[in-house]
């Protein structure tokens, strides 16, 4: 049982939940969430921390001596820090990408060399190819982009991508710099005896994620349609029959705790963490539900041209994970959905500079 706890990325979405579960579920731990609340939004989870008994500090990642903690010496490390947008490198360049993603997470690393500490890691599905994954066989149906019965390429079946889906290629700057840092997580376990767990993780969502259009786009999607927010149906000819699986947070949180529990004896290999085909859809039947949800319909535009490193499906296969820790999502994609409409009706004054 851990004794104390740092969670870098730990005012950030999935940092900040996974810290106040953390911080339940090990009552007589040390919790400490470290972040730089760069991205909007982050600095209203500081309060819900400290309510908690969370400890909070302002740090980077990219610089080490922000990871310096005289006294404190961690014996678990959960790192949940990133910049996670697709698209950031055409926006900024891809030197402050691979600052965050790939330094940061060396300087994270460092620590738990230093401390001996266990590492939970959260990458993204995002290190699968882009070629390969627009190789995967399709069907289109009425409202989405369903996987084929027959395929030619390794690791992709009937229930989504598995563990076995080709690496090689490329699959943008975002996801290089997570497989690199998968790569470094297998070095350090080698060379210093780490334990340490790789996430995968699929679309991520629930309460408290600020959407955007490249990174939260189900928060984003019900967001638009509570405040009447006009949307667009981006590449693919515009139909919105793009594909993706969606775990809620609470979900990942409970895989997290099964697997720190169990880090002793879990192999240290990667795993593909989603919603699975059950809890997956499509841009178009995610708008469908956001309107009957909320009552409201929106204006969609229609975008027929791809953007820089879209993916037409992505639907995780999770048989590894489920084998491994007897973990499964249940929640339903309209189950999510509602959880994030209550949470902005709540919070309505709040959150409505974000969307409104």
């Amino acid at each position: 049982m851990p004794s104390t706890i740092l969670v870098a990325g730990g005012a950030g979405f999935v940092g900040s939940n996974l810290a106040l579960r953390l911080r339940d579920h090990y009552p007589e731990a040390r919790v400490l969430a470290v972040d730089s609340l760069k991205r909007r939004g982050s600095e209203w989870n500081v309060p819900r921390l400290a309510a908690a008994g969370v400890e909070f500090r302002h740090a980077d990642i990219r610089r080490p001596d922000d990871l310096v903690f005289p006294g404190l010496r961690f014996d678990l490390l959960v790192d949940c820090s990133a910049e996670p947008a697709v698209l950031a490198a055409y926006e900024t360049g891809p030197p402050a990408v691979i600052d965050t993603n790939l330094n940061g997470t060396v300087n994270l690393l460092e620590v738990a060399r230093r401390d001996g500490a266990d590492v939970v890691f959260l990458s993204t599905s995002r290190v699968y190819p882009i070629d390969s994954l627009d190789a995967i066989a399709v069907e289109e149906g009425t409202t989405r982009f369903a996987i084929a019965p027959v395929q030619t390429l390794p690791g992709v079946g009937p229930a989504g991508i598995g563990e076995d889906f080709p690496l090689a290629g490329a699959r943008s700057l975002y996801g290089a710099t997570k497989l690199a840092c998968e790569l470094l997580l297998t070095e350090y376990a080698a060379m210093y005896g780490l334990r340490t767990i790789v996430n995968r993780c699929g679309v991520i969502t629930g309460p408290w994620q600020m959407g955007k259009v490249d990174q939260g786009v189900f928060a984003l999607w019900m967001a638009h349609h509570y405040f009447n927010r006009p949307l667009a149906y981006i590449g693919y000819g515009g139909t919105g029959k793009q594909v993706r699986d969606l775990v809620a947070i609470g979900e990942l949180c409970d895989l997290v705790l099964r697997q720190i529990d169990g880090i002793a004896t879990l192999p240290r290999r990667a795993y593909n963490v989603g919603g699975g085909l059950a809890s997956s859809l499509s841009l178009a039947e995610a708008t469908a539900l956001c309107e009957e949800i909320t009552g409201n319909r929106v204006e969609i535009a229609r975008v027929p041209e791809n953007r820089p490193s879209d993916v037409r499906l992505y639907i995780t296969d999770n048989a590894r994970v489920a084998a491994e820790t007897e973990w499964s999502p249940r929640a339903s994609p309209r189950e999510t959905l509602v959880a994030i409409f209550d949470w902005i009706r709540e919070n309505e004054r709040l959150v409505a500079p974000l969307w409104s």
